[in-house]
Formats: structure tokens, C-alpha cells, sequence
């Protein structure tokens, strides 16, 4: 099939996507909050939408809007400063609502996973750290004179969400049993709920501070 590549190029991005995966990022950083504030099932709705978010990234890097946005200083601007309040939105969350799991707060606030869902979709989309991300590291598996380089390019951003789940998934299974034991202790779970906030306000930062190249 002309939309595949070539093997040696799979066993490449296969190798690339792995390891980008497992590096620490906001969208893993939700998932885990998710599931310890509000239990397994958000946990993967969140992860569900920030796959749905590479999805719609690869869609922009083969119709080419990534490139127009890292080539507007003012696009790329705009983005970055709602990628970062985003994230701080979800600091404060975590703060004010992160311990709805404590024994105390059994009928806190639950999220719904459509909620949950869309805030692993704007975590992903509104991080320009993705985008410069795919508009750079997909197009290096795909000649750009190939004719079939667009059908490649949604391949591999396929490939990409399916290696992806093996390797975030384990994380939400494994925070899930950490939960049952946070439950018992109220005063570690305020310690971890400013640990994710600390986390959401570094990568906000961080998000501040990208660069178009």
C-alpha cells in the first residue's frame, strides 16, 4: 500500500514515538491528576482527547496550518499565552478540586469524561510545543517531492496514537491503585494535589518561554 513507508523507516518512528512518549509532559501530567482526583475512567477519557489533539496535529501538518502558525510571531504568540492559562487553569483545579477523592470529600465534584475528555484535547492543542514537535519531527520520515506523502503523514500519526497507548495507559492503571491508597491519607493528598499545580504552572512557563524555529 502506497500510504505505508518503507519498514526501516517504521522501525525508526516506532523507536522515536516510544520514547517520546514516556518524556514527561502536561498531557501526562492530566491524565494522572484525572485519575487520582476522579478515577480510571477520566483518567482515559483525558488520555482519549489528548490522542484525539496529535490526530488534528497531524491533520494541520499535511494541510500545512502548523507552519503558518510557527511562521506568525503573533499567531504563535496568541497560542502560546492561551496554552499557559490553560495550564494554569488546571493548576488552580488542581489545587481547589484536586482532593475531591479524599475520604471527607466522597461527594466532591465529579467530572464528566466528555469534560474530562475535551481538557486532554485543549491540553494537546494548545501546547505549541506539539505543534513545533510534529511540524518537525514527522515531516523527517517523509520525503516532501513523495506524491503519496500526505496519506504517509496520517499513517504515521496514526502509528504514533496507537504506540502511544501501550506505553501512556499503564501510567492510569498504576495511578489508579495509588489513589486507593492516597484515600487513607488526607494530608498527602493536598501534597500531591500542589504537586500537579507546581507541575501545570512549570510546563506554563515552559510553554512561555517556546521559540518558532
Amino acid at each position: 500500500m502506497s500510504f505505508i513507508p518503507d519498514t526501516a523507516t517504521l522501525i525508526q518512528f516506532a523507536i522515536a514515538t516510544v520514547i517520546l512518549a514516556i518524556t514527561p509532559g502536561p498531557d501526562m501530567t492530566l491524565f494522572v491528576s484525572r485519575t487520582l482526583s476522579q478515577g480510571r475512567a477520566t483518567g482515559f477519557a483525558s488520555m482519549a482527547g489528548a490522542l484525539c489533539g496529535t490526530l488534528i496535529h497531524t491533520t494541520l501538518v499535511v494541510v500545512g496550518v502548523s507552519a503558518l502558525i510557527v511562521a506568525s510571531p503573533m499567531a504563535f504568540f496568541v497560542l502560546k499565552i492561551f496554552g499557559a492559562g490553560y495550564l494554569v487553569f488546571l493548576a488552580w483545579q488542581a489545587i481547589a478540586q484536586g482532593s475531591a477523592f479524599s475520604p471527607e470529600k466522597k461527594t466532591g465534584p465529579q467530572i464528566s469524561l466528555l469534560r474530562s475528555w475535551a481538557a486532554g484535547l485543549g491540553v494537546n492543542l494548545l501546547n505549541p510545543k506539539i505543534i513545533l514537535f510534529f511540524m518537525t519531527f514527522l515531516p523527517q520520515f517523509v520525503s516532501a517531492h513523495d506524491p503519496n506523502a500526505p496519506g504517509k503523514l496520517f499513517f504515521l500519526g496514526s502509528m504514533f496514537i496507537v504506540l502511544s497507548i501501550p506505553v501512556t495507559a499503564p501510567m492510569v492503571l498504576a495511578a489508579e491503585k495509588f489513589s486507593a491508597a492516597m484515600k487513607a491519607s488526607p494530608r498527602v493528598t493536598r501534597v500531591v494535589d500542589y504537586l500537579f499545580a507546581g507541575v501545570f504552572s512549570a510546563f506554563a512557563l515552559k510553554i512561555l518561554t517556546a521559540q518558532a524555529k
